[in-house]
C-alpha cells in the first residue's frame, strides 16, 4: 500500500479513493478506485487534460467513449483519450474499477468535491451536481451532456 494512498469519500453516490496522487509520480499519472451502485452514470463529459484507463475489477459496466460503446467485465481495460466525450454506466448490483489519470491533476478535483465515509455501509452523501459542475472548469473538465440511459 501507497503511503500516500487517502481514506475512502462519496462521490456522487458511490465511494472513491485516491491509491496513488499525482505526487507520488511527479505529476506523471494518478490512480484511483470507485465503488459505483447499479445503474450509476457520472454525465456525459471530457476532460481536456488527461487521458483516463479503466480497469473493471469487478462487477459489469458499459463504457461509452465518443461514438463508442464497451461492455466491459471483471478483467476488462478501456481507454478514455483527452477531448474525447464519455460516460460510464454499471449494469451489475455494483461494481469496482482502477481509473488511472496521466497526467495526474484531476484526482484532486475529485478529493474537494467528495464528502468523509464515517460508515463504509452508510448511505452515500447527499451532493449538489450543479456545484460538482461548476468547479470542473478549473480542472479542464466540462460536461457536455446527461447521464448515459439505463440500457
Amino acid at each position: 500500500m501507497h503511503k500516500e494512498r487517502t481514506a475512502p469519500f462519496w462521490f456522487l453516490g458511490g465511494r472513491a479513493q485516491i491509491l496513488v496522487p499525482g505526487t507520488a509520480t511527479g505529476g506523471a499519472l494518478s490512480v484511483m478506485e470507485f465503488t459505483d451502485p447499479e445503474g450509476h452514470a457520472p454525465p456525459l463529459h471530457v476532460h481536456e487534460a488527461e487521458d483516463e484507463v479503466w480497469i473493471v475489477l469487478n462487477g459489469e459496466i458499459t463504457f461509452f467513449v465518443g461514438d463508442d460503446r464497451h461492455d466491459l467485465h471483471a478483467g476488462a481495460v478501456a481507454h478514455g483519450p483527452r477531448g474525447v466525450p464519455h460516460s460510464y454506466l454499471v449494469r451489475s448490483p455494483d461494481a469496482r474499477m482502477a481509473v488511472a489519470f496521466g497526467p495526474a491533476g484531476i484526482e484532486d478535483w475529485f478529493a474537494a468535491n467528495g464528502s468523509p465515509i464515517s460508515d463504509v455501509n452508510g448511505v452515500p452523501a447527499a451532493f449538489d451536481i450543479e456545484a460538482v459542475i461548476a468547479s470542473a472548469a478549473a480542472h479542464h473538465l466540462r460536461v457536455v451532456g446527461p447521464p448515459p440511459a439505463h440500457l
